[in-house]
């Protein structure tokens, strides 16, 4: 296999995050700041942990991407080992991720090859995207081969959010202002999709049923879907996952 490594910020999320173990794959943490405390991302607070957390605060958290210095530093770690990295981020129109990363990576570039993509997504999407670059690793040399294959890939991922509250995303500016007030006095929810790397409202309902229909009809609409993801947290409903994965067959 290249001796290459992959880096991305924990925005990404897996459907198996398992499978991080068998890849040369570092995730550079987020701060969340949440109940008067800051934890960094999945060390000192894992997804179960922070939703808990939420649970109980009035106030929605407030995430921070890894700063330029803490790119450097993973860099630096791992260059010693790899003669290239490629660094995969939020969408650079919600996160200052990439932005930190490239900064990072124009510091060292004396120091060997680091390419840094802005993926256009975030959380599955993002994670997908991840993972597309770890399994082509080992047929991807020189590693402008691997850049290419996954710059190619980016716009081929597509996800779709369902959310039964906006709080957090007004709360992080993820979301325009004008979708919280709408959702709220018209009591609907809004499905939510990545274009141009801005999170956008496609589609309002107002039962999980309808949710569940929309849901299906959304995936109906793509030919030769070469991999489909289902998540939800594990405080939701546990039959809605089981509901779109029985409806789609």
């Amino acid at each position: 296999m290249p001796n290459f490594h992959i880096v991305t910020d924990s925005c990404a999320h897996f459907a198996d995050p398992q499978w991080l173990s068998r890849y040369p794959v570092t995730v550079v943490p987020n701060k969340i700041e949440l109940g008067g405390k800051t934890y960094l991302e999945g060390v000192d607070l894992s997804a179960e942990e922070a939703l808990h957390l939420m649970a109980t605060q009035s106030t929605p958290p407030m995430v921070t991407s890894p700063s330029t210095a803490d790119f450097v530093k993973a860099y630096n770690k791992i260059a010693r080992d790899y003669d290239a990295i490629l660094s995969i981020h939020a969408s650079r129109e919600m996160y200052s991720s990439w932005h930190n990363a490239r900064r990072a990576a124009q510091q060292l570039s004396s120091d060997g090859d680091i390419a840094v993509i802005d993926s256009q997504a975030l959380c599955i999407g993002q994670g997908m995207l991840v993972q597309v670059a770890a399994e082509a690793l080992p047929q991807a040399e020189p590693f402008e081969t691997l850049v290419r294959h996954v710059r190619g890939a980016v716009e081929r991922i597509y996800a779709v959010y369902y959310v039964e509250t906006v709080g957090y995303l007004l709360h992080n500016k993820l979301l325009e202002p004008s979708h919280g007030i709408l959702s709220a006095m018209l009591n609907v929810k809004p499905f939510l999709t990545v274009e141009e790397g801005r999170l956008m409202v496609i589609e309002k309902v107002r039962t999980r049923l309808q949710a569940v229909e929309r849901m299906v009809e959304f995936v109906t609409e793509f030919d030769g879907v070469q991999n489909a993801v289902i998540v939800q947290p594990k405080l939701g409903k546990p039959s809605q996952a089981a509901c779109y994965k029985s409806a789609w067959g």
